[in-house]
C-alpha cells in the first residue's frame, strides 16, 4: 500500500491527498509458472515502487517511502538502489527517478500512517481473497472498500499463471 501527500504544509495527509496503490500477487500461480521464483514480497514491492514512482511523476512530486518492518530490509534497499541506477525488471521496466533517499522501515505501532496502510492492506486482502459466509459481513467489507475506492490510484493482483493459480477465487464477494 502506498500514498503520497501532495501538500507539504500538512504533517499527515488529508483525505484529498491520499492516493492508494494496492498490489498483490498469486503465489500459487507464481510457483506453478517459475521453477525458481523470486520471493513474493520482493516481486510485489518492486511492482508497488514502480507504481509509486509513476504516480508521483504524474503529480510532479517526489516520494519518500516508509514501510512496515519486514525481514530483508537491506536487500530491499539495495533493490531500490538498483531500480534507480539500471531500472526494474519485467514487462514494465523503468528507472525509478522520483523516489527520494532510501526505503525507510518503521514499526507500525510507532507510525499512524503505517498503521493506516496496514488497515488498508488488511481490507484489500479481505475484500479480494476472502469469501464471506455471512451476508452482513460481505456487505460491510464491500461498503468499506467502496468508500475507499475514490482514493485508489491503482489496484492490481498479478496472476503469473492464470490456469494454474487462484484467479477463479479473486474478488468473488465483489463480483
Amino acid at each position: 500500500m502506498a500514498w503520497s501527500c501532495t501538500d507539504t504544509r500538512h504533517s499527515t495527509p488529508t483525505a484529498q491527498d491520499i492516493h492508494v496503490i494496492a498490489r498483490s500477487m498469486d503465489v500459487v500461480g507464481q510457483n506453478a509458472r517459475y521453477r525458481f521464483p523470486e520471493p513474493p514480497h520482493s516481486v510485489v514491492l518492486q511492482h508497488l515502487l514502480e507504481r509509486v514512482d509513476e504516480c508521483v511523476t504524474t503529480l510532479g512530486e517526489y516520494a519518500l517511502v516508509i514501510a512496515d518492518e519486514v525481514d530483508g530490509q537491506a536487500k530491499h534497499r539495495t533493490d531500490l538502489s538498483s531500480y534507480r541506477d539500471v531500472g526494474t525488471t519485467g514487462y514494465r521496466r523503468r528507472r525509478l527517478t522520483r523516489i527520494v533517499d532510501t526505503l525507510h522501515f518503521a514499526p507500525s505501532h510507532a507510525s499512524r500512517l503505517v498503521q493506516a496502510a496496514d488497515v488498508i492492506a488488511f481490507l484489500y486482502r479481505r475484500v479480494f481473497t476472502h469469501r464471506e459466509t455471512d451476508e452482513r459481513s460481505r456487505k460491510t467489507k464491500v461498503s468499506m472498500w467502496k468508500r475507499l475506492e475514490p482514493r485508489v490510484h491503482h489496484e492490481l493482483c498479478w496472476f503469473p499463471s492464470p490456469d494454474a493459480g487462484q484467479l477463479h477465487l479473486w474478488g468473488q464477494d465483489v463480483r
